[in-house]
């Protein structure tokens, strides 16, 4: 029966059929982006010699489609300590011969333009569930996909106030992005191929939030998988981007293993794949199904652990750096990441029936907050300190939704969207002016150089960091006021979310200082820090105004004000909200919300201070630590040694058992007793054949032979 605190499942609706259109138009977009990149390679081929016979362009080789190296952007090698070293080889001009893009020119155009009006379509969405009597989610008509009799598995496009939200985030800041990336990747011999993997993945990302059932959900779910593994290894021929890619790929399968046995858990228990009519459908099983929900769910937490990058599955997130830096804000941003937060919330009275499963949520979460915080501490990468900043913010999420708070994490969801992809975009920028440098010790004083870069950096860092009355700040202290509400050990959570905040806050602005504060640390006579062309800085403009302005979307009850996103999501979370009722409201008086609030305004001021003062000068401070605490340095920067162990313990051994049943197993015993047989029967042929040698005295002699023997046999047998 359908638990009346939940909204009934819409009917699905020809006349809003449009909704097929927000996926689709990327999906186009990136068909048209490959045929661009196929005409320019194509036309790119090496010509026929003169007279000749065409052998060196005959073979079709595309000497493009596979070649990157020529416009390396975030390129680097690793030096003796472990550390970037970056070339100059990129951008304009420096040590860098552009290649002409030709017809695939118009690859971005036609990648933007199909974000903007997918955006467009997403915001005539919003209207209409905005709107005054306006149903609580609409749906386009099903397509029936596979017909198994009393099982349908159909897809259709569900817009619901959840959705819609994500659908404004991927296409708003997806289409910041794609614009950026028009500028960044210019020059690239793969810049229509690049456009047509971003649709690509924007399509995907756009399937996985609009899709109606789990199947439809899994198919955006290994699309972004896909998706990232080809753009985190778009410069494969460098070699450590295709191990990066390989090594998403194959973290996130792990994931999506566990993805889909809770899939298959709730397809049994509720014989369909509609997630609306799960969520509707779960308080009326549960006293029934109960242990069967929590093992679900818990399976359904371990594929987002491998999207979303929390422990154990988050090692995969920092590695994909190796991708261009706007692959890297449209993974940390706006699509991959957030799948898993989306997938908990979307499912939030799945999770929010067991409070045991809500309780390793939680700590699951702030651990990976506190690791990936910790190890941000001694990055000297600017994009592997945002990196291990993105899993850390990913754990607050987890951290809200483990306290019930699915609006909160949403809120955090859509704040970090604003921020991070703003200070990846921002990264992005001063590796373009510092001529594909990273190494954060070897720039400085960049703030008179790049002064857009500068002050929209600034932005986003204050944001990220938790400065007070910017979004960041209202999205993390309303996780940590839920997680102190509830108490028991999600105290310990809290006390751990507010350690985790105070290392945000230092890590943050060591790295502004140690960018753009300074003496220079660079080769002024080869270096020449430039600030990029508007292409690139204007969305970092507009990044910039949603990072400072964002908290307006959930301002604190003490302000007085409506929680704009939370009502907003109410339809969506009320039966999970009514399910964790049931066991006992978790309310802070206005004294206590205040109290935290300073809690936390003091933590990020006095952190931040802290973090900027110490590095204001230079890498003494750096080179101190490493000195010093050169056992807990490397600690730190090995992420807690936890992808090593994962080689020496996981890595290597299979590598092992693969060579013993390759080489031992296959090579010397199937092969050896295949071949030995063979072996056997040639050699005796052989030996049969030398018989048959044409001469009469031979034939005559085995003849007497045989004919001995059978008259010994025959006295023998008497």
């Amino acid at each position: 029966m359908l638990d009346p605190q939940s909204p009934l499942v819409p009917t699905p609706d020809a006349d809003h059929d449009w909704l097929w259109l927000i996926p689709a138009l990327p999906l186009a977009a990136s068909a048209l982006c490959g045929a661009l990149h196929y005409i320019e390679a194509r036309k790119r081929l090496p010509k026929p010699a003169a007279g000749g016979h065409g052998h060196q362009g005959g073979h079709g080789h595309d000497a493009h489609a596979h070649a990157h190296d020529s416009h390396a952007h975030d390129s680097h090698a690793h030096d003796s300590h472990g550390h970037a070293a970056h070339h100059d080889d990129a951008h304009g001009g420096h040590g860098h011969e552009k290649t002409p893009a030709g017809v695939a020119a118009f690859a971005p155009f036609l990648a933007v333009a199909s974000m903007l009006v997918a955006f467009a379509l997403s915001l005539k969405g919003f209207f209409l569930l905005r709107a005054e009597g306006a149903p609580e989610a609409i749906r386009a008509s099903n397509w029936s996909w596979i017909d198994t009799g009393s099982f349908p598995i159909d897809l259709t496009m569900h817009l619901d106030r959840l959705s819609s939200v994500m659908t404004l985030v991927v296409t708003g800041i997806g289409s910041l992005i794609f614009i950026y990336a028009s500028g960044y990747m210019k020059g690239d011999k793969g810049y229509g191929k690049f456009f047509a993997f971003l649709a690509l993945f924007a399509f995907s990302m756009l399937m996985l939030v609009l899709s109606s059932s789990l199947i439809g959900l899994f198919v955006g779910w290994e699309g972004v998988g896909l998706c990232s593994y080809l753009l985190i290894g778009f410069w494969y021929e460098k070699g450590w981007p295709a191990e990066a890619g390989q090594k998403a790929f194959v973290m996130n399968r792990v994931g999506d293993a566990c993805f889909l046995i809770g899939s298959f858990l709730l397809a049994k228990t509720f014989f369909t794949l509609d997630m609306a009519m799960i969520a509707a459908d779960t308080a009326g099983k549960l006293p029934e199904f109960g242990p069967k929900l929590f093992l679900a769910g818990l399976f359904l937490f371990l594929g987002a652990c491998g999207k979303s990058a929390q422990l154990p599955l988050f090692t995969w997130l920092p590695d994909a750096m190796a991708g261009p830096t706007p692959v890297s804000a449209l993974i940390h941003a706006a699509t991959m990441v957030t799948a898993g937060i989306y997938l908990v919330v979307r499912l939030n009275p799945v999770f929010a029936a067991s409070p045991e499963l809500l309780t390793i949520v939680g700590v699951v979460g702030v651990l990976t907050a506190f690791i990936a915080g910790s190890t941000a501490l001694v990055q000297r990468d600017i994009k592997k300190v945002l990196a291990y900043s993105t899993v850390s913010q990913l754990g607050y999420m987890f951290v809200g939704l483990a306290s019930g708070a699915w609006a909160a994490a949403v809120f955090h969801l859509v704040t970090h969207a604003f921020f991070k992809a703003l200070l990846f975009l921002g990264a992005g920028s001063v590796i373009h002016g510092m001529h594909e440098e990273q190494d954060m010790h070897k720039m400085g004083g960049l703030k008179k150089h790049m002064p857009a870069t500068f002050i929209t950096f600034m932005c986003g860092s204050a944001a990220l960091s938790g400065l007070p009355l910017l979004s960041g700040f209202f999205s993390k202290d309303e996780i940590l006021a839920h997680a102190f509400a509830h108490g028991g050990v999600y105290m310990g959570i809290w006390a751990l979310g507010v350690a985790t905040a105070a290392l945000t806050a230092f890590y943050t602005w060591r790295m502004v200082a140690l960018t753009f504060f300074g003496k220079e640390r660079f080769d002024a006579a080869k270096t020449h820090p430039h600030e990029s062309p508007i292409v690139m800085t204007l969305p970092l403009m507009v990044l910039a105004v949603l990072s400072v302005f964002g908290g307006l979307l959930g301002l604190p009850p003490v302000f007085h004000v409506a929680h704009a996103l939370k009502e907003w999501l109410e339809p969506v979370t009320r039966a999970g909200d009514a399910i964790i009722a049931a066991r006992g409201a978790h309310v802070l008086s206005h004294e206590v919300e205040w109290a935290l609030l300073g809690l936390g305004s003091v933590v990020a001021i006095v952190f931040a201070t802290l973090g900027f003062k110490k590095h204001v000068g230079g890498t003494q401070c750096d080179q101190s630590f490493a000195a010093t605490r050169g056992r807990l340095h490397a600690f730190l920067s090995d992420a807690w040694t936890i992808d090593t162990k994962y080689t020496h313990w996981i890595v290597q051994p299979v590598k092992l058992l693969a060579f013993v049943i390759a080489v031992v197993f296959d090579q010397f015993a199937i092969d050896g007793l295949v071949n030995g047989v063979a072996g056997f029967a040639k050699s005796l042929g052989e030996r049969t054949r030398r018989l048959a040698n044409g001469k009469v005295a031979s034939y005559g002699l085995w003849m007497g032979a045989v004919t001995a023997i059978l008259v010994l046999v025959l006295i023998w047998n008497r």
